[in-house]
């Protein structure tokens, strides 16, 4: 017997029990399945913070307010801006390994084109941001020092804020656009960083201090929310971060003992370590969905010993007609592989569709991995029962003219029961 055969014998016999079948291969499935949905909603993850990552640039510290006292009570972490535009040309000025440097700050308010408005970030920096994040034009130019000292009425659009107030086709460099009131020219229109960060209009920090943000925010002449800083070598990021530290204490004259009220971190690191242990997590989430496919194998194991047993009169007959024990064997280990085949396809549709319909629920980024599908299958493929390694039930040691004397008893028996009746009607 040739496997073609042998499957189509397994395919066979399976659709005689329909309902065993299915119940037999739904722990394949909903392994497979879990193994999908995991790897994809991990995956998705995993994507966004490297997104994230990329968005912020090489190199980059972040110098954020910390905690400060008045009257003797410490006030959380970012109560009261703590930085100025004087730190930030002291740590370019003093610091070697810096690059660039930038003091920004930010809120929220309405863009307004013609008909069309948009609700986006407002964020004040200097040109010096964009050298720090690595973020390139895609049209028109960045501020200039005059626009920049002078509080120019002009604004680069991030990707997302251009696309939404202009048409496609249109020119947005030149044009007219409103920020609470405030008509200014667009100069500029950035590259995508990301569906994350392209959200945004960018200001001259003068321009945003003195027109929008200032007086809402209580904030002085000199004060930024916070500083970003690029550093030459991802080797000099320890010495950099420790120099910055020294500086703004000695700028912020605080003794020796209390606590800073600055904060400098690395978000890249720190988005790693988060991707780390979303990839532990996901990890340890596999292998729980891996013993439901061990399950299913067991499963599996024990249905087909139980049909064997249940068929014994058929396999007789097989060997009394001269079948081998090699084939019939096949048989049943196709009757197996085929249900290991059918609920690792299950498993793998109904995976692709819950990981999209969380996506598309939760608003979760979602990334089918071809890799997870094969691991899937195979893992499904390899829990199959394999009769070689089993001791050999009662039906496949069954003697061959034993088996057709029960099953010649049994044809003989149906054909007496069919002709009674007749011969009572006679």
């Amino acid at each position: 017997m040739t496997m073609l055969q042998g499957f189509q014998i397994a395919l066979h016999a399976l659709r005689l029990n329909p309902l065993r079948s299915f119940l037999t291969m739904l722990g394949i499935v909903i392994g497979v399945a879990s193994i999908v949905t995991v790897f994809a909603i991990g995956s998705g993850a995993q994507l966004r913070l490297q997104e994230q990552i990329r968005s912020i640039g090489a190199n980059v510290l972040m110098i954020t307010p910390g905690a400060v006292y008045q009257g003797g009570v410490r006030l959380k972490d970012g109560s009261k801006l703590t930085m100025t535009e004087s730190d930030v040309q002291a740590i370019i000025e003093q610091i070697p390994e810096i690059q660039a440097a930038a003091g920004s700050i930010a809120g929220t308010a309405q863009v307004i084109h013609e008909s069309k408005n948009w609700n986006t970030t407002i964020n004040g920096t200097t040109t010096g941001h964009f050298m720090v994040r690595d973020w390139q034009l895609a049209a028109g130019r960045y501020f200039s020092g005059t626009e920049e000292t002078g509080a120019g009425k002009v604004v680069i659009l991030g990707s997302t804020v251009a696309r939404e107030l202009f048409a496609p086709g249109d020119d947005p460099i030149g044009a007219q656009i409103r920020i609470m009131k405030v008509p200014l020219e667009v100069v500029g229109v950035l590259d995508r960083k990301g569906p994350a960060q392209d959200d945004v209009a960018f200001v001259p920090l003068t321009t945003a201090k003195l027109r929008f943000l200032g007086s809402a925010s209580n904030i002085n002449r000199d004060s930024v929310a916070y500083i970003i800083a690029k550093v030459a070598a991802d080797s000099q990021m320890a010495g950099a971060r420790s120099e910055i530290e020294s500086l703004l204490r000695q700028r912020h004259r605080i003794p020796a003992g209390q606590e800073d009220d600055f904060k400098v971190q690395d978000p890249a690191a720190a988005m790693e370590a988060q991707q780390g242990a979303i990839r532990t997590v996901a990890l340890l989430l596999v292998a729980i969905a891996s013993v439901s496919l061990l399950v299913g194998g067991i499963s599996i194991m024990n249905v087909m010993i139980v049909s064997v047993t249940e068929r014994t009169r058929e396999i007789g007959i097989r060997r009394a007609l001269g079948g081998r024990m090699r084939d019939i064997r096949l048989q049943f280990l196709c009757e197996a592989l085929v249900l290991c085949l059918l609920g690792g396809a299950i498993g793998v549709a109904g995976g692709i569709t819950l990981s999209m319909t969380v996506a598309r629920m939760a608003g979760w980024i979602t990334s089918i991995d071809g890799e997870a599908i094969g691991l899937a299958l195979v893992f499904s493929i390899a829990t199959r029962p394999d009769l070689r390694f089993l001791p050999r039930p009662q039906g496949i040691q069954a003697e061959p003219d034993r088996g057709a004397q029960d099953g010649v008893r049994r044809c003989r028996g149906a054909a007496t029961s069919t002709r009674r009746p007749g011969r009572s009607q006679s």
